[in-house]
């Protein structure tokens, strides 16, 4: 029972019902003092400790019967009501055989065997009775007797009718006293109830299984959406670990994708006009067939600002990007503030959480309005600047706010002519771009945006999973 009222828990969360886990054990102890027993009892206390708004007691009912039914299915009767000697119930035994050969089908046995004998079915019989079923096409409560109905007609469920009556009649030919066959009549219809109330039951669990699965994917799906489409400014510390499960997923698609490029890319495409051109003198017969470039795995050098405001979109860059390293020929990144910081080593030293962690703590800004891009490109020029060839992406992940401070345009470009791409992921909405701001005064994104091949907004996660994508690209 426990397990079941588990999983009835779990049903409501799934659909939308908000369940403490305080409110769970209370409903438990609530049990402990009502009882099971008065099924009316037992569905007040429940609702009592589960059910906080009155919108919310629809979906109760709806549920409640789905995972403990209408009312439990009564026991069988012994053949015959109990009144059988042993050798009627005997006589009975062998004209069931007989009929039993003449079943179409091993469920139907079961169940006339059940009905006959009064041995309810056990759970593996049950099971394998459903199993032979199509499964319910819909899991809304309401349709429960329907999907029920077609059940039993799946299992030709009349047919029993048919066969006990012939039963009867070999009996009545055989000189069993009326009054006993009235008896078996009787006690073998009462199971039959029984047993179309079990499966009744049986239809009831498949139906709640199946909206909790429905209930868990479309619970997943809006909060996977939701969490892609939030603004990293409005993400706090509860949904830090659910992001970070996206973030696994997306990681995951992402790294599917680039290795089907990586093996479409592992030989290169046909390159038809130098193929052409390349057998003129066979007379134009492709003797040689020439091939265009193959794929080449990316070089990467990322420089993140380590503000407190770009800190949770850093902190997911980092995370995708070196999950993703087995797409990548290599990775070098630093952080800035005032000053440029190699970051690489957290990286070569452990994983990539613990890595960013540590560089949270290690790395932060000391005072307010401290960004100095320009200051930590000079610096790079001097001390990195050969990270940087001609396979070389640079991703710059920033606002652009440099507090009216030198923006190192020249350094900037220097950077540039020596990279392949050059490729700018803003933290701030595409609309506040180089927009005067109060706290950092003017930004300089639209003084780098010349010598930048793709500029990137990347103020939610599916923004910065689509960016990232967009490097390995014809990369």
């Amino acid at each position: 029972m426990d397990r079941r009222i588990t999983e009835f828990v779990a049903a409501l969360r799934a659909s939308g019902v908000r369940v403490s886990p305080a409110e769970a054990a209370d409903a438990m102890r609530a049990i402990e003092q009502a009882g099971i027993s008065e099924r009316r009892f037992f569905a007040l206390a429940m609702q009592a400790s589960l059910i906080k708004d009155a919108k919310d007691q629809t979906t109760f009912q709806e549920l409640f019967p789905l995972y403990f039914g209408k009312e439990t299915p009564p026991p069988l009767a012994p053949p015959g009501g109990g009144q059988l000697n042993a050798e009627q119930l005997q006589q009975l035994l062998q004209q069931l055989e007989q009929q039993l050969a003449q079943l179409p089908s091993p469920e139907l046995a079961r169940l006339l065997r059940a009905m006959l004998t009064g041995q309810g079915l056990s759970p593996q019989e049950l099971g394998q009775i459903m199993g032979a079923l199509m499964p319910p096409h819909v899991s809304n409560p309401r349709y429960r007797d329907w999907m029920t109905q077609q059940a039993l007609r799946e299992l030709n469920f009349k047919q029993l009718e048919r066969a006990l009556r012939a039963l009867l009649a070999q009996l009545r030919a055989q000189g069993m006293d009326e009054q006993i066959v009235q008896a078996i009549a009787a006690a073998a219809r009462a199971n039959q109830e029984a047993l179309a109330a079990q499966i009744a039951q049986a239809v009831a669990e498949q139906m709640a299984e199946q909206a909790r699965e429905e209930g868990h994917t479309r619970m997943r799906s809006r909060s996977e959406s939701a969490l892609l489409d939030r603004p990293f400014d409005q993400i706090d510390a509860g949904d830090l670990d659910d992001m970070r499960k996206v973030v696994a997923r997306l990681t995951a698609r992402l790294r599917t994708r680039l290795a089907l490029r990586q093996r479409r890319g592992h030989t290169g495409t046909l390159d038809a006009k130098t193929t052409i051109r390349t057998n003129q003198r066979f007379g134009g017969i492709p003797m040689v067939v020439r091939y265009r470039k193959r794929h080449l795995k990316p070089k990467l050098v990322i420089f993140c600002d380590r503000s407190v405001s770009t800190q949770q979109v850093m902190a997911f860059l980092l995370l995708m990007v070196y999950s993703l390293h087995d797409q990548l020929s290599r990775t070098r990144s630093f952080a800035f503030i005032d000053q440029l910081y190699d970051i690489s080593i957290y990286f070569a030293e452990a994983r990539p959480e613990a890595a960013i962690n540590q560089i949270f703590e290690q790395i932060h800004p000391t005072r307010s309005y401290s960004t100095d891009l320009g200051r930590a490109l000079k610096q790079f020029c001097q001390e990195h600047l050969s990270c940087v060839d001609r396979r070389t992406t640079v991703i710059v992940l920033g606002d652009g706010r440099n507090n009216d401070n030198d923006p190192g345009l020249a350094a900037f470009a220097q950077v540039r002519a020596r990279a392949r791409r050059v490729v700018w992921f803003a933290t701030e909405e595409q609309w506040r771009w180089g927009v005067y701001d109060p706290g950092s005064l003017s930004s300089d994104i639209y003084a780098y945006a010349p010598m930048c091949d793709a500029m990137h907004e990347v103020t939610t996660l599916r923004q910065l999973a689509d960016a990232i994508d967009g490097l390995f690209v014809r990369a």
